[in-house]
């Protein structure tokens, strides 16, 4: 596919840019460069055996007087489904755990604290299928389910509801909570609306071990409101999983996450899944389009976003990968106290004009 083409991005610059130029180019489009950081020999081989793309890099802050680094390791996985979309489903999700198993094994060999996934990836993102089964036996109780990390969960309390649901594990095996996705896509092949609706748990936020963090599902980086009220409960860390597609998000994928960061004064990691999924049954979304089978090439990316803008490169286009950041948390105060972005932020003023505007009687304060 044409949209595939492009193995990484950063790769591309690499290959075409001179060296000097390039330090040049990276810092416009980047901010301060990361650091490469060191992993066991033990891991590289993993990866290699495993065929995934292991890349780690470090973001540090200024040393203060007062507080020592707050130092967190996270890791973004990025996979295609192992087996096709018309193998059994317990086959499907078996080998997406013994995949994932893998990745996170290696994660634990590089030190990492925190581990997300991608948006739904026991399963193939079936959702522009429209239809009910078999992908509707994909979804998983979210407190006992066998699939505890991430899962599609179906609420028998109320009336078999469908959510999309991330589940946050502790270090210590217990489950902190879970969280919903807050924003439905309703554009292209995106019909998530046929299997499941808008959540209803809010912006909860978690505090681990190793700092707050929060699960901004996929279509909710597309509104900065979601990423502000993370913030105003007091996330360190906002880990986005998508399943996303070249033809319609990629040039926003860079953006978006990344300027949450800058607005908020905190860490995002944005994950997005890869490769092309074929479904057996033709599809269309009343958009005009010939019937098709496949959804659109999911192109990875995945990167981590600092809240001085900065970031880290991404992993690639086409293949499964690990992303291993550390952390230096003290950066969200440190940027915070540089910018005041939040500080010199209006909420009040924002709020007062948010209530009139949803009224039915609103009108625009619009002068002529």
């Amino acid at each position: 596919m044409a949209d595939a083409a492009i193995k990484s991005l950063d790769e591309t610059l690499e290959k075409y840019i001179p060296a000097q130029e390039l330090a040049e180019v990276n810092r416009i489009l980047y901010g301060r460069r990361p650091k490469p950081l060191d992993v066991p020999v033990a891991a590289l081989r993993l990866a290699e055996v495993g065929g995934f793309e292991l890349r780690a890099f470090t973001i540090g802050a200024a040393p203060e007087q007062l507080r020592p680094p707050r130092l967190v390791r996270v890791g973004l996985m990025q996979n295609r489904i192992v087996e096709p979309t018309t193998a059994p489903v317990a086959q499907q999700v078996s080998a997406l755990h013994k995949r994932l198993a893998s990745m996170v094994e290696t994660a634990a060999l590089c030190g990492v604290n925190i581990v997300c996934f991608q948006e739904a990836w026991t399963m193939p993102f079936a959702f522009c299928t429209r239809e009910r089964l078999p992908w509707t036996e994909f979804a998983e109780s979210a407190e006992d389910g066998p699939t505890t990390l991430f899962c599609q969960e179906r609420d028998e309390v109320h009336r078999d509801t469908i959510w999309n649901t991330a589940v946050v594990i502790s270090n210590s095996g217990a489950v902190l909570g879970k969280t919903r996705k807050n924003h439905i896509p309703r554009v292209g092949d995106f019909n998530e609306s046929t299997y499941y609706m808008e959540g209803n748990t809010g912006h909860r936020v978690f505090q681990t071990q190793f700092g707050r963090i929060a699960i901004n599902i996929c279509y909710g980086r597309h509104h900065p409101l979601n990423w502000l009220m993370y913030a105003e409960n007091g996330a360190e860390i906002v880990f986005n999983p998508s399943a996303t597609i070249g033809g319609l998000s990629e040039p926003l994928w860079a953006i978006e996450a990344r300027n949450a960061a800058i607005a908020n004064h905190y860490f995002t990691c944005a994950i997005n899944r890869v490769g092309t999924e074929c479904f057996p049954n033709a599809f269309t979304s009343g958009d005009g389009k010939e019937a098709h089978c496949e959804f659109g090439h999911f192109y990875g990316s995945s990167y981590v976003a600092a809240p001085d803008g900065s970031r880290t490169p991404g992993l690639g286009r086409m293949n499964d990968g690990l992303l291993i950041a550390e952390l230096d948390l003290n950066l969200n105060r440190q940027v915070s106290d540089h910018w005041g972005f939040r500080m010199t932020g209006r909420y009040e003023m924002y709020a007062e004009e948010l209530a009139r505007s949803v009224k039915h009687d609103f009108k625009p304060d619009i002068h002529k």
